[in-house]
């Protein structure tokens, strides 16, 4: 029986564009493992000189989807194994994984709500694991997503966002640096006064992720604080400095 931190061979089954810079892979594991909404695999790519390079991506898809995930990779221009991921691998092409890896950042329905969901860019993907999570075990916790992205195509998930804002999720965007004709949406970076209006509505016993660049997460952890929520109601994982 393959352990957590035991690496194996998954098959790439599926691929969908996302956006312009990103893409959703299907992995199919042969030793699959439940795992909780918010958590990691590692991906390690080695070529045939035998140098490696390994990076961690979130979950994208829900524990209850069996024999498969699904990871949603943001192409960095200069990284070592983003551009693999999304411009050459295919249907068919294996590589190495091992997980689920993570206990903190987690959100399992049992933990209950109100939930409030803060996302920056690719931020949004263990967020989205916890939204399918929440839809595919009928949790009706009260449920909200602040999600911040560049311009309306960078809107990762946009179509399924859409689904489960009229599924009873709150689903609020801002869009930084340019908005489509009669957008009616935030146009601005988070701020705390963007933060308590969404907020508001869920109380001061929300518990809360908050995921994206450092800048972003910072601001919201910061903000959230500010806007009322105990500290131990917030928790944060960030990556480098891309973003919205």
């Amino acid at each position: 029986m393959t352990r957590t931190l035991d690496w194996q061979i998954a098959t790439v089954k599926a691929t969908r564009q996302e956006t312009p810079n990103v893409k959703t892979l299907t992995l199919a594991l042969p030793s699959w493992t439940p795992h909780r909404a918010g958590q990691h695999y590692d991906i390690r790519l080695t070529a045939e000189d035998g140098y490696s390079a390994q990076r961690s991506y979130s979950v994208a898809s829900e524990p209850e989807r069996a024999g498969v995930i699904d990871i949603t990779v943001e192409r960095i221009g200069e990284g070592e194994v983003s551009p693999f991921l999304d411009d050459i691998a295919v249907v068919g092409d294996r590589f190495e994984v091992r997980g689920p890896i993570g206990g903190y950042f987690v959100w399992d329905a049992a933990s209950g709500g109100p939930l409030l969901l803060v996302a920056g860019g690719s931020g949004v993907v263990p967020l989205m694991a916890m939204l399918r999570h929440r839809a595919a075990s009928r949790a009706n916790v009260p449920a909200r997503l602040l999600y911040s992205s560049r311009t309306f195509d960078d809107v990762i998930y946009r179509d399924e966002l859409e689904v489960l804002a009229k599924d009873g999720v709150g689903v609020f965007h801002t869009l930084t640096r340019s908005q489509p004709a009669g957008w009616t949406g935030y146009t601005r970076r988070i701020d705390d006064r963007m933060l308590a209006e969404v907020a508001k509505p869920l109380g001061r016993n929300v518990l809360a992720f908050v995921c994206g660049p450092t800048a972003l997460v910072e601001t919201a952890a910061d903000g959230l604080e500010r806007a009322g929520l105990s500290a131990d109601r917030i928790r944060t994982e960030r990556f480098g400095p891309s973003g919205p």
